[in-house]
């Protein structure tokens, strides 16, 4: 076969491909009765399951509960009196405690006692004490607190803080966090408003030891594209490591965060998804892995408003790099954040929570 022949048959395979898909996410989708919807008119800010429950941090409704067992939902915010918070950015779980991020410290929900607890930082001042992402090590029992100033470790042995500057080069959106990600037994990474720290938690943070730093100026990381690399959402596979990153253009500065998903195989390859290869937007909110497909948040910057513009979700085969975008009813364009618990995908919008079952004969591949 000639070599023109091959691709030709690639094309088409290709092809078929996205077509087949298409039709099958059409299908789901337009099977309105299988996907259920929570919170109704709730800005979901996070979503996550502590293998009982499912947990959500909201903008301006404070902390729900869904008890799977009762299917009742409990709600925490300062209409019910049970928190003096209703702004919350993330949430994290463990077997004991549920600790919620606001702009104003850190909640900590003791589920034996039933109530919770604000943990105020000195160090940093009051934007030290804007919680923006939250990772349990529980084989380690650490809670790893990422501040819009410094990184802090909490070691629930011992219930002590340990805090951390993690500036390179005097620029202190290097130590401004955004997205942690726990990559197996030994790394860290540490998504920052400038770039990307990989930490190897057998060295020393405080010395700077076992940290390794990834920006867009050098080495070719994150295609050197860009003025800037703010990376806002992590997850990895086996062979590869996946960054979400903000998209913020202005007419007066068109290059600052240029946003995309990249892909990168953990040693000098790094391939970039973005308007120009099939996404429906250059902002990443968030990123879930279902099966053999990674769930991407998506959204668009406008550089006249300096709004954020919800662009939906993208569906991307690993395995082939094929992108499938989902947009429009019933799930709204505005998906800030994504749980997926083993059967359903929990889409956290701006207009509720919403459960998509993934154990259907038109989707059973997403467990495989």
């Amino acid at each position: 076969m000639r070599i023109s022949d091959k691709k030709y048959f690639n094309n088409i395979a290709g092809f078929l491909f996205v077509f087949i898909f298409s039709l099958l996410f059409k299908n789901i989708f337009s099977q309105s009765q299988k996907i259920e919807k929570y919170l109704d008119g709730v800005i979901v800010t996070d979503i996550k399951n502590d293998r009982k429950d499912i947990w959500v941090a909201s903008e301006g409704d404070g902390i729900f509960k869904f008890i799977h067992s009762k299917n009742k939902w409990i709600n925490f915010s300062s209409s019910n009196r049970r928190l003096k918070q209703d702004f919350f950015h993330c949430i994290e779980t463990s077997k004991r405690y549920i600790w919620a991020g606001s702009t104003n410290g850190l909640y900590i929900y003791d589920k034996k006692r039933y109530k919770w607890k604000r943990k105020l930082f000195r160090k940093g001042g009051q934007f030290g004490n804007w919680i923006r992402a939250l990772k349990y090590d529980k084989k380690n029992k650490i809670l790893w607190i990422g501040r819009f100033k410094f990184l802090t470790k909490y070691n629930l042995r011992r219930r002590k803080y340990y805090n951390y500057n993690l500036t390179i080069n005097n620029n202190s959106k290097t130590n401004s966090i955004k997205s942690l990600f726990l990559d197996g037994d030994s790394l860290l990474w540490i998504g920052t408003e400038a770039g990307l720290h990989k930490f190897n938690k057998k060295g020393n943070l405080r010395k700077k030891r076992g940290l390794y730093f990834y920006d867009n100026k050098t080495n070719d990381y994150f295609n050197n594209e860009g003025k800037q690399v703010s990376v806002s959402a992590i997850i990895s596979e086996q062979n590869n490591i996946w960054f979400g990153t903000n998209e913020f253009v202005t007419k007066e500065n068109p290059d600052f965060n240029l946003g995309g998903l990249f892909k990168f195989n953990r040693n000098i390859y790094w391939t970039k998804f973005g308007t120009n290869n099939g996404l429906n937007g250059n902002g990443i909110w968030d990123l879930e892995i279902a099966g053999n497909y990674l769930w991407v948040a998506v959204y668009k910057f406008n550089p006249f408003s300096k709004k954020e513009m919800g662009k939906g979700l993208a569906i991307i085969n690993r395995a082939t790099n094929k992108i499938i975008n989902v947009q429009n009813p019933p799930i709204p364009n505005n998906v800030k954040s994504l749980l997926f618990d083993g059967k359903n995908m929990w889409l956290g919008t701006n207009d509720g929570l919403y459960k998509v079952p993934l154990y259907n004969n038109a989707i059973a591949n997403f467990n495989n």
